[in-house]
């Protein structure tokens, strides 16, 4: 009963999971910038990574990263499709430009926080 628990009362992390866990958040990373190649679907199978594995990264550092990556998907998809819904009127070309720029720009400072072994923003 003397186990180690984090803050969260659940036990502690040893180096080897919270490296695994650190792969699994690059990982999803590199799929979401794939996604820009794929039409969409490795940035799929990277939140339905995120879903798996949230309760795993559940008081780390990459817990931040998980929710941002969230995040990044979900928002990317509602302006992904007002884009869509308004090109016919051309402003939609100009929305999902602007979407595509948000994007990149969080994939790479997830990407860049992550390999300063710090959270995206604040736990």
């Amino acid at each position: 009963m003397n186990d180690v628990v984090d803050a969260g009362g659940r036990p502690a992390r040893s180096a080897e999971e919270l490296a695994g866990l650190k792969n699994v958040t690059m990982v999803v990373y590199v799929l979401q910038a794939l996604g820009y190649m794929t039409g969409g679907f490795t940035a799929l199978v990277a939140v339905i990574v995120n879903y798996v594995k949230r309760d795993d990264v559940a008081g780390t550092i990459y817990q931040s990263h998980f929710d941002w990556q969230i995040r990044t998907f979900w928002w990317g998809l509602v302006w992904g499709l007002v884009g869509g819904a308004l090109v016919f009127v051309l402003v939609g070309f100009a929305i999902w430009f602007a979407a595509w720029v948000w994007m990149i720009y969080r994939v790479v400072k997830g990407w860049l926080r992550l390999t300063e072994g710090q959270p995206v923003f604040p736990v």
